[in-house]
């Protein structure tokens, strides 16, 4: 007796497609698909950066074709390169003093901020905490409109210029301070502060000695985010830019690449690309530190969970 051919490839294919579809539900046919989503995504964000870093490195001024390595655009070239054209020294510096002084008035602003709220119970604080979280869903746009209305027509003790962008960068970034402070300060707990009154500090002395050690990672993250957030800002920066003598690393990328592209903006973005990624491995470095001296495992997952 003979079995056909075709009944045993329909036997085999009804044992193959209930299997088949068993696999498309399991835990790791998820976690390729995650997976794959992932390195897709990463691909499409990454790729345009790792382009503009290559292109800054080019011997030649095109931005396309590859005409052999070269720090022409960062050092030597006599009139291209960041060093040697002036416009490009002092978009890079000004950047980084704006970025400087930003993150030292918004830190410790938003550190004690965050500890008055913390504190103080009411329909005034709520307000408070309110107007202090509004910046996230205000566009940049109108605040940058609004603060420059502000300083053109208002009786102002500055003018366009740095210190206007600083005050502008420091109203738009105090939030994130806020809420990382407070968030870390949910977990902390009055139980320290207390034990600490009870063996006789004082208030000032148990925030100084207590609070603040135990909030120093929040402020460590608040400064990395307000800092790297802060050298690529172009908005703020452009409406409450005075002269070329106040214009940032972005705006002159924004209005050279409009007008004669060349390499040396490859160059500008990637240093600001190279200082945001050391600012992260200090942070990184700094917290590892503290937490050694804490005895907790230092890693970046911990970074993240103390907040």
């Amino acid at each position: 007796m003979t079995v056909s051919a075709a009944p045993a490839e329909a036997i085999l294919d009804s044992s193959r497609s209930p299997r088949r579809r068993a696999l498309r539900g399991t835990p790791g046919a998820k976690a390729y698909g995650l997976a794959t989503i992932t390195a897709v995504y990463l691909l499409w964000s990454l790729l345009p950066v790792a382009i503009t870093v290559l292109f800054s490195f080019n011997e030649g001024r095109s931005r396309s074709t590859w005409q052999g390595f070269s720090l022409r655009w960062y050092t030597w070239d006599p009139t291209g390169s960041i060093i040697n054209d002036e416009s490009l020294r002092v978009a890079l510096l000004h950047t980084f003093v704006l970025a400087v002084l930003a993150t030292l008035i918004t830190v410790p602003l938003g550190v004690l901020f965050a500890l008055a709220l913390d504190r103080w119970r009411g329909r005034i604080p709520a307000g408070a905490n309110f107007l202090a979280l509004i910046t996230f869903v205000i566009p940049e746009i109108a605040l940058a409109i609004g603060l420059l209305f502000m300083v053109t027509y208002l009786a102002t003790p500055f003018g366009l210029g740095t210190w206007a962008q600083v005050i502008g960068l420091v109203t738009y970034q105090l939030a994130y301070p806020i809420v990382i402070c407070r968030a870390r300060l949910l977990t902390i707990g009055a139980h320290y502060e207390e034990a600490a009154r009870d063996l006789g500090a004082s208030a000032l002395g148990a925030v100084r000695r207590v609070i603040l050690p135990m909030l120093f990672p929040a402020i460590l993250v608040s400064a990395i985010l307000v800092f790297a957030d802060v050298l690529d800002d172009f908005v703020l920066v452009r409406y409450l830019s005075s002269d070329a003598s106040t214009e940032t690393t972005s705006m002159r990328i924004y209005a050279t690449a409009r007008a004669a592209p060349s390499p040396a903006l490859n160059a500008m973005a990637t240093v600001i690309l190279a200082v945001s990624i050391l600012t992260i491995v200090v942070g990184w470095l700094l917290f590892r530190r503290w937490a050694r001296r804490q005895g907790e495992k230092a890693d970046m997952g911990s970074l993240a969970s103390t907040l």
